[in-house]
């Protein structure tokens, strides 16, 4: 059985190996029966899912799994990545399950756990997992088989601890907000909570049909999310991917912003008030130059991780260290949650432009990025092109011609068939001809392969 874990749970085309409903059932019945402690008398697992059609069927499918091996299943419905991380924990649940594929299209679908600390798995639970899955479970007996039931108030217990992030007595009155929902699993509770705590909400991207999540919205898609911003006078716009895990801010003048400008801002003021773990931002190695050189600047350290934000977050609780992220928009604080959270970094944002008295412009803009570039090439099953010598070499001489001020990276997809090739240098034309002499070289691999 090939590899099913990737670098955030399993993914892929849905009615596709593996996201299919026989496999989602082995995988249901893998995982209760791996989390199942046999001297508990309740075993509980919270399973919540974004907007996608296909969530009906792996949610049927996994419900099944589960309840074969005695665990009882919570339906949580339309729900954030990080509301299933928070209620695995909060009602003291074995596991967490989110259905989701995160930002990419409708087609896809994913399965992403959560263990019962609200944490997602590390590498090795993932590989028992995987083994117990190749291996098959024995189901319980027929009078332990486990029962299955939806929670209705799932939504208003994310939307109140979401709420409970925002600094007391603080309110949001005469701020109006654009909120990009990317029709995905936030439809509901992002302008909500957003609404109660006193903005004036102008909601994009909440109307899913099972097909649209992330169709033209979203944090990967946020130009529609800027033109309202612009068009309606908004102070600023928040757009959330299809789990709402991840954020993009736009300002007041339709101006979009990453995550390494945002990380920027929250290090600087946390470090400022001596709120800042370790006096260190965790980062992937995505983000960029400039983002460290302001920190450097500033007395804080940036710690760099691999691409996820799941190793963020390990390297987060390995250190002690309280904020981190990904340039695409992930933010994890792990004073207020055990995941990346869109809505509730984007809260603190609007927290930081209410105490500030400062528009969006002068805060999401803390530093010049260094130029940066980044290019695919994607290749077929089964091909291994960065082992090839001529790639290799590639890589060796466009490293060595980016090694004055500037660096290159390269690595694997964690979930697609694709080699990316990144890097940043002060002089755009070289840079960019080191990138394409690497995605050349992989090219010509890939092609006679």
């Amino acid at each position: 059985m090939t590899k099913l874990f990737g670098t955030d749970g399993v993914r892929g085309t849905a009615n596709i190996h593996p996201m299919t409903a026989d496999m989602a059932l082995r995988i249901g019945a893998a995982v209760g029966r791996y989390f199942r402690r046999e001297k508990r008398g309740v075993h509980r697992v919270v399973i919540g899912k974004d907007t996608r059609l296909s969530g009906y069927m792996f949610e049927n499918a996994l419900t099944a799994g589960l309840t074969s091996t005695g665990m009882n299943v919570l339906l949580l419905g339309p729900v954030p990545t990080p509301a299933v991380g928070l209620l695995t924990r909060s009602m003291r649940a074995d596991l967490g399950v989110m259905i989701s594929a995160s930002h990419n299209p409708a087609s896809d679908n994913g399965i992403k756990f959560f263990g019962p600390d609200g944490f997602k798995l590390s590498d090795q639970v993932e590989q028992e997992i995987e083994a117990l899955v190749a291996e098959g479970v024995e189901p319980s007996a027929p009078d332990q088989i486990g029962r299955a039931k939806r929670i209705d108030d799932s939504r208003f217990r994310y939307i109140e601890r979401v709420k409970s992030s925002f600094p007391r007595q603080m309110r949001l009155d005469g701020l109006k907000v654009v909120i990009d929902c990317a029709h995905g699993a936030a439809y509901h509770v992002a302008p909500m909570a957003l609404w109660e705590l006193g903005a004036n909400v102008i909601p994009v991207g909440v109307d899913p049909n099972g097909f649209n999540i992330n169709d033209g919205c979203g944090s990967t898609q946020p130009q529609s999310a800027a033109e309202a911003v612009v068009a309606n006078g908004a102070d600023v716009g928040i757009c959330l991917d299809g789990d709402a895990d991840r954020v993009i801010l736009i300002d007041q003048n339709g101006r979009i912003g990453d995550g390494d400008q945002f990380m920027a801002l929250m290090a600087a003021r946390w470090a400022e008030e001596e709120r800042l773990a370790g006096k260190a931002l965790v980062a992937t190695v995505m983000s960029n130059l400039g983002l460290e050189r302001f920190l450097n600047d500033r007395g804080v350290r940036l710690e760099r991780t691999g691409v996820g934000d799941r190793y963020v977050v390990e390297r987060m609780r390995e250190g002690g260290f309280n904020l981190g992220g990904e340039q695409s928009g992930h933010i994890v604080m792990t004073d207020y949650a055990t995941t990346g959270d869109g809505l509730m970094a984007g809260m603190q944002f609007l927290a930081e432009m209410v105490r500030s008295g400062k528009p969006a412009s002068e805060l999401l803009y803390q530093f010049d990025p260094v130029p940066q570039l980044l290019k695919n090439v994607r290749f077929s099953a089964g091909q291994t092109p960065l082992e090839n010598a001529q790639v290799k070499a590639a890589i060796a001489q466009a490293g060595a011609d980016l090694a004055q001020g500037g660096r290159l990276l390269i690595r694997k997809s964690g979930t697609e068939p694709l080699v990316r090739v990144m890097a940043e240098h002060e002089d755009a034309a070289l840079m960019e001809r080191a990138v394409d002499s690497v995605v050349e070289a992989v090219g010509r691999v890939v092609s006679t392969i």
